[in-house]
């Protein structure tokens, strides 16, 4: 009998996470799928098991004060093993250096950088007894710096160096721990981030000319790479920030 391979994806509700989610499950992992819209996440396993897969939802918020140990308690009850970890619940906001508030500064870390830094910290020990992956979702924003999203680039470096660290401090265990970074993605991200329709359909016109492929990518752009970094195919690698982003990442600002 084949020994299941089983998967938590945070932000599973919509965009790249929800994508992860039906790939990883489409590759045979079975999923818990976590987010905090309850129907569209709902929706996510809905279509999963339609597809003839396995998917359980869990609605927290990834923030919460015991987020991870009830995340890592449900995988663990329904599966004995996690796998897989994806963390793509993330937000977006605009804001300089000078007009970022205290707060702004703290809810943008506390979901992108210390929401994973715990769940990670929580998962390590089943990570550890099934040598499994971990895979951060980050952004072009990681690497390359750009005005007026000042806190969103700290968050993503700082997710980029926690992949590199918990790598190197979990490669003696087997796990490997890796990240992606796209550049602009066809999701819900900046239209919740404050974008009205009018605006975000120029910003993906605009995205067609930064991204030397010529077009913004899509969610699903995004889950191929990241199920390849949680599969055996990647067995020999860790701590990569990998660019998924149709070429954004070699370019100067324009």
């Amino acid at each position: 009998m084949t020994e299941i391979r089983a998967a938590i994806v945070t932000g599973a509700s919509s965009g790249i996470g929800r994508a992860t989610a039906q790939r990883l499950a489409k590759d045979g992992c079975h999923l818990l799928a976590v987010g905090r819209d309850e129907r569209a996440l709902q929706a996510t396993c809905d279509a999963i098991v339609t597809a003839g897969g396995v998917a359980h939802a869990l609605v927290a918020d990834v923030t919460a004060s015991d987020a991870p140990k009830n995340i890592v308690a449900k995988a663990m009850g329904l599966f004995g093993r996690i796998d897989v970890l994806v963390n793509a619940a993330g937000i977006i906001a605009s804001g300089a250096v000078a007009d970022t508030t205290d707060a702004a500064w703290d809810t943008m870390l506390d979901v992108n950088v210390r929401a994973p830094f715990r769940l990670i910290r929580e998962a390590t020990s089943a990570l550890n007894a099934s040598r499994g992956a971990i895979v951060n979702v980050s952004s072009v924003t990681g690497t390359r710096a750009f005005p007026g999203v000042a806190a969103y680039c700290v968050s993503k470096a700082a997710v980029d160096q926690l992949t590199r660290v918990a790598a190197l401090e979990m490669a003696a265990a087997g796990v490997r721990v890796n990240a992606v970074n796209p550049g602009v993605v066809v999701s819900n991200l900046h239209r919740r981030g404050g974008m009205d329709d009018a605006k975000y359909a120029a910003f993906l016109e605009h995205s067609k000319a930064t991204h030397p492929l010529g077009r913004p990518g899509s969610p699903e752009d995004v889950a191929d790479l990241i199920a390849f970094l949680a599969s055996s195919q990647s067995a020999w690698i860790t701590g990569t920030t990998v660019s998924v982003d149709g070429g954004r990442h070699l370019t100067c600002l324009r």
